[in-house]
């Protein structure tokens, strides 16, 4: 870090230009604009979620209470509460979007080649969402329930870089499997969900396509056993089998056989079984990578304690998603950062 120069400005300096606006010029985001560009406005969120501020209100004091320093922030003039609101309403929140994935790229490829105890060749990831309540006269656009309003972030996170790969963002109302129908995997990776998400029409598409998916199998799954593996009770594994479905609904939607392990976990003191359409793999394995799902949760953690996406600067669904974009591209600059002053200080 350069200590003569203001600390957002550095870790601003990891977003290049072109590739901004040409984002913005894509979307027409700063025409007509006179004194308050996309840029401009992104300076001011991500320094909200950096700092922490409670409020547009809070984060136009603090801004102003250095207007000696806003222009080497990269702000042309002291910000007004109006303007800042005005552009998160209006402004097309897919520049922010798009802006993320840019960043997500960046940061897969700095962290290629990582060791995080994951000896395979294939592609990795978990998938979940996490939800964010919502008051409902505030954001009646924003459907979950009767009492009350709510947004999903639903995310697939690489495994074996500990990044977010995939992120979408919709209403509470909307079905986690919904989603499983956009995600693009390519073929030999491995994909790992909790049992929310079973639905064997689309496990048998992922399955068609060469996807590997584990999951905890339903406690009313029905199945027919047609082989036993040999198992290792000192390693937790209690139970290997090759089996078929056999609820005539069921197997109609997945014709195909699985795989059925029954995992003990020392740790917790209770047992586990999953089903996965993978037979090369140990048993041990597949049930280790189970359990990395637990990444992507302490990522929703993570976000949670450290981004202020639990309450927004606006009401529309402009302006929200608009800030979990901008707070998802400020994340993903400080995992760039993180690691470009490792490679620096080595």
């Amino acid at each position: 870090m350069n200590p003569g120069q203001i600390v957002l400005a550095q870790v601003l300096e990891n977003i290049p230009h072109y590739q901004f606006y040409k984002i913005v010029e894509q979307y027409g985001g700063d025409q007509l604009v006179r004194t308050f560009t996309c840029w401009e406005q992104f300076i001011c969120m991500s320094f909200a979620q950096l700092t922490y501020r409670r409020s547009l209100r809070d984060t136009v004091i603090c801004l102003n209470a250095q207007k000696s320093k806003l222009y080497h922030m990269g702000l042309k003039s002291a910000i007004s509460k109006s303007t800042l609101s005005d552009a998160n309403n209006h402004r097309d929140y897919c520049i922010y979007r798009d802006l993320a994935y840019y960043l997500i790229g960046v940061a897969k490829k700095l962290y290629t080649g990582e060791d995080l105890n994951l000896t395979l060749d294939q592609a990795v990831y978990a998938f979940d969402s996490t939800t964010i309540d919502l008051c409902l006269s505030l954001f009646p656009w924003a459907k979950f329930r009767k009492t009350k309003s709510g947004i999903k972030i639903h995310t697939l996170f690489d495994l074996q870089r500990l990044i977010p790969s995939f992120i979408e963002i919709t209403s509470a109302n909307v079905h986690d499997v919904n989603i499983l129908d956009r995600l693009e995997l390519e073929p030999g990776s491995f994909l790992v969900f909790d049992r929310g998400y079973i639905d064997f029409e689309r496990l048998n598409k992922l399955n068609q396509r060469g996807i590997f998916f584990i999951t905890r199998a339903k406690s009313n799954m029905r199945t027919q056993r047609v082989y036993s593996h040999k198992t290792d009770q000192a390693a937790g594994i209690f139970l290997d089998q090759t089996v078929k479905l056999t609820v005539y609904r069921s197997s109609l939607d997945y014709p195909h056989q699985l795989r059925k392990i029954r995992f003990y976990d020392k740790e917790n003191d209770r047992f586990f079984v999953f089903i996965s359409n993978n037979f090369d793999l140990s048993a041990l394995i597949i049930s280790h990578l189970y359990k990395q799902r637990w990444q992507v949760e302490l990522f929703f953690k993570w976000i949670k304690q450290h981004l202020r996406i639990k309450s927004f600067f606006g009401l529309s669904e402009n302006a929200v998603k608009t800030h979990i974009w901008i707070a998802i591209s400020t994340y993903a600059l400080v995992v760039i950062l993180k690691k470009r002053l490792n490679l620096t200080c080595t």
